[in-house]
């Protein structure tokens, strides 16, 4: 290689350096909206310290993993061959490879295993939004309430021989689906989640309705698949606005005072699908990573603990800084 080569190579990596790149900047404004430290807190207490063998990973880069994991959609040895690979991935684990070691794929499932056995990520998302609201960016005044169908695989070419027995089929628009549901909460005034559960796939949204209410509601707002007579007049008794789509009875169209009513909720209800939006279309969560409803769920109350981070990542700072 000649000497007008090596130069060459240093230029161009100088100025690779210099561009900073989308997914830097996504991560960097993650780096700065995640409260690392409470969040490292709140699950030291459920780890021992090492006093023989290896030493422990450090908890908050094992996180920053898990985060990785979301964002991208990547499996254990996927995260493992990323940090591996790209350098934005070191930069925002703060790792040095020439003096740092990469947690493998088993250190990564275990402390995985490890949160989900504590049931830490339910803690997490609690956090996150207790986080959220102390700083005046939850005002739970209303809820908006959705479910979303999550597919799982329905091929039985895998060890038992046979589909994951907590996951059922269900038809909608006419076509059927395999898989889970995940319903969540919304706040009415800020569309950030409060609430998290799932379900089979087979389950009516309501079933989990009373499950995801924050219990300070104000308001319910929901799409006609929730409307029911004895809610309705639930809510006028205890004095809190029915949001809830008109739906029309069998033989009977809806009037055009309900057209109209449903069509002036649509866009109050509409904060709802942008959670949804983020984790299914941004982060790529369209089918169920894990067997059983609650692996799954487990993943799901970190994902839209990220999620909330996600949408007031811009805001945030500034709301730091008045505070």
């Amino acid at each position: 290689m000649t000497e007008k080569t090596i130069y060459a190579f240093s230029f161009l990596s100088i100025a690779q350096n210099n561009k900073k790149l989308k997914c830097e900047r996504f991560l960097d404004q993650m780096d700065k909206a995640v409260p690392w430290d409470k969040l490292t807190e709140l699950i030291r207490p459920y780890f021992r310290k090492a006093t023989t063998g290896r030493k422990r990973k450090d908890l908050e880069t094992m996180l920053r993993i898990l985060s990785l994991q979301q964002w991208f959609s990547l499996s254990d040895p996927g995260v493992e061959e990323s940090i591996y690979d790209r350098n934005s991935f070191q930069k925002f684990l703060k790792l040095d490879l020439l003096c740092s070691v990469v947690p493998d794929e088993t250190t990564i499932l275990k402390f995985r295993h490890h949160l989900e056995q504590h049931n830490l990520f339910k803690k997490i998302f609690n956090e996150i939004n207790k986080d959220l609201e102390e700083k005046g960016l939850i005002m739970k005044r209303g809820t908006i309430v959705d479910a979303t169908l999550i597919t799982a695989p329905s091929s039985t070419k895998n060890r038992d021989k046979k589909r994951d027995p907590e996951m059922s089929s269900t038809r909608k628009s006419g076509k059927w689906h395999f898989g889970m549901k995940a319903h969540i909460g919304v706040d009415s005034s800020s569309g950030l989640v409060h609430s998290v559960s799932a379900t089979t796939a087979k389950d009516h949204d309501i079933t989990q309705f009373d499950n995801i209410l924050h219990g300070e509601k104000k308001a319910i707002f929901a799409d006609k698949g929730y409307a029911e007579t004895n809610l309705k007049k639930q809510c006028r008794k205890d004095s809190v606005f029915y949001g809830i789509l008109d739906k029309a009875k069998r033989g009977k169209r809806l009037s055009s005072s309900q057209n109209k009513r449903n069509r002036k909720l649509s866009s109050a209800r509409a904060k709802v699908e942008y959670p949804f939006q983020i984790i299914k279309c941004q982060w790529k969560y369209q089918k169920v990573r894990y067997r059983g409803i609650q692996k799954n769920l487990s993943q799901l109350y970190l994902l839209f603990g990220l999620s909330n981070l996600f949408k007031v990542r811009k805001t945030l700072p500034l709301v730091t800084y008045l505070l």
